[in-house]
């Protein structure tokens, strides 16, 4: 039997698990987004999983509707050279963010955490945040 299915690139890919990365942390609906290009929210999806490729003038459209700059959509890109051997410790720990900001819960707790407008909660909340995990680990 030979698949006839074309597999997505994964460029491709990433630069639409980044486009969904940021219109969730905007809290922005997939619909929202289409609206805003004239196309449907079936067409996003299309983007978001990678099955269809974004184009140049439709990615900065997209980009200036997310309200980031072109390049954010290929930060740690697959096959990515441009950060030499000694980016590979800040490569892990933006992958780190992204699954966070991915996350249901990271996701929540971001939205809730930049409303706060007082440094000083701010700087509590980070407090109790790093007391509760090192109580979790202590167990």
């Amino acid at each position: 039997m030979i698949e006839n299915k074309k597999k997505p690139n994964p460029i491709d890919i990433h630069v639409g698990s980044r486009i969904r990365l940021r219109r969730t942390m905007l809290g922005m609906s997939q619909e929202k987004l289409g609206e805003s290009l004239g196309i449907t929210f079936q067409q996003i999806q299309k983007y978001e999983k990678g099955t269809n490729r974004v184009g140049a003038s439709r990615l900065q459209n997209i980009s200036s509707i997310l309200n980031v700059p072109v390049s954010f959509f290929f930060e740690d890109a697959p096959g990515d050279s441009t950060t030499g051997p000694s980016g590979m410790a800040e490569a892990s720990s933006s992958n780190y963010v992204v699954d966070f900001l991915s996350s249901s819960e990271g996701l929540q707790l971001n939205r809730a955490f930049v409303k706060i407008s007082d440094p000083k909660v701010r700087r509590k909340l980070v407090d109790l945040v790093k007391a509760l995990a090192a109580e979790a680990e202590a167990e």
